[in-house]
């Protein structure tokens, strides 16, 4: 018992560091001033691929005795000779990688603390797309929780009077324009491409590292197409690689073990825990954005926007406990 509850906390520990060095180095790396190119976001969400593809088949290896024999058969077996199975998962592959892209753009536009808030739009759509697609029925508490969430979001985004350069003022809203457009396709997206996986994960028997495998075999291609076709030129003169970094390389390595890293956290952490973690992960962003990275100037709009979303995920993931067993004596 006490090893379980030991194992709740680690994970929730890893999960707020994940969440919220991935926000934090993201945005630093996108704003980051420095001579020669920047790097491609396209790049970085190929190469995150690759490496998950890695690390997912060596977790495949070490599951069958790291036998080479046993790994041939293996993914002879579930991905050559179930060409129907891995076909299907072409289209949340093709999504997860729209919305890798699309977290780019939002955090080349938004400070880390509104993008952390504003992203907690993806428990709405991803309970929409569950009641739509998996007939899973909310309760009251989820209901109210969404509407809080909403209302929440609506506050953190709601304009504020800035002095200044009135020029710069415009640019600086169309930017933020820009981020939000963002954000909010990739909640949509991040929602229906999850339900969808969760839909494809409860149909078949493969294991959550081979799915994932199959997943990244997908999320590669698309990934290396889309770069070719919007950034082909810019790789064609400097290279894949070009403008990388130790940031750029910290982006990529929890860009590609966040999914993993959340898929074991789920083993042990309840609802409550997640939506914790996502709340100190808020917090977190936000103290980091306003005194280091200097570019979150807070309002008190924007505070009690946050608190009803933070509200609102914990909210979300309680439990309404059943009726005492008295209630049923006659």
């Amino acid at each position: 018992m006490a090893l379980s509850s030991g194992l709740k906390y680690v994970s929730l520990g890893v999960l707020v560091l994940q969440t919220t060095l991935l926000v934090l180095t993201m945005r630093y790396s996108r704003t980051l001033k420095e001579d020669g190119p920047r790097y491609l976001a396209s790049s970085a969400v190929v190469s995150a691929e690759v490496l998950k593809i890695f690390t997912c088949t060596l977790l495949v290896f070490s599951e069958n005795n790291f036998s080479l024999r046993a790994m041939y058969e293996l993914l002879n077996e579930e991905i050559l000779n179930k060409p129907v199975e891995l076909v299907k998962l072409a289209i949340p592959a093709g999504i997860y990688t729209l919305q890798n892209n699309l977290l780019y753009v939002a955090l080349s536009n938004l400070d880390a603390a509104t993008y952390q808030v504003t992203y907690q739009l993806k428990i709405l759509t991803t309970a929409l797309f569950s009641v739509s697609m998996l007939g899973k029925e909310l309760g009251c508490y989820q209901w109210l929780s969404l509407l809080f969430l909403m209302a929440g979001i609506t506050l953190v985004q709601w304009p504020v009077e800035s002095l200044g350069d009135s020029e710069q003022n415009v640019m600086s809203a169309g930017s933020q324009f820009v981020g939000l457009m963002a954000v909010l396709m990739a909640c949509v997206s991040s929602g229906f491409a999850g339900v969808y996986f969760e839909k494809i994960l409860k149909e078949a028997s493969q294991g959550l590292w081979l799915r994932n495998i199959q997943l990244g075999l997908f999320s590669f291609v698309f990934g290396f197409i889309g770069m070719m076709v919007y950034d082909g030129e810019s790789v064609k003169q400097a290279g894949i690689f070009q403008g990388y970094n130790i940031i750029t390389c910290i982006v990529v390595v929890l860009q590609a073990l966040g999914g993993l890293i959340v898929a074991v956290v789920i083993k042990y952490a309840d609802n409550i825990l997640k939506g914790f973690a996502a709340s100190l992960s808020i917090i977190v962003s936000t103290l980091i954005s306003y005194f280091l990275l200097k570019d979150f100037n807070p309002t008190s709009v924007f505070f009690l926007g946050a608190v009803l979303v933070i509200a609102a995920t914990f909210l979300y993931g309680y439990e309404q406990k059943p009726a005492s067993s008295s209630t049923n004596k006659v």
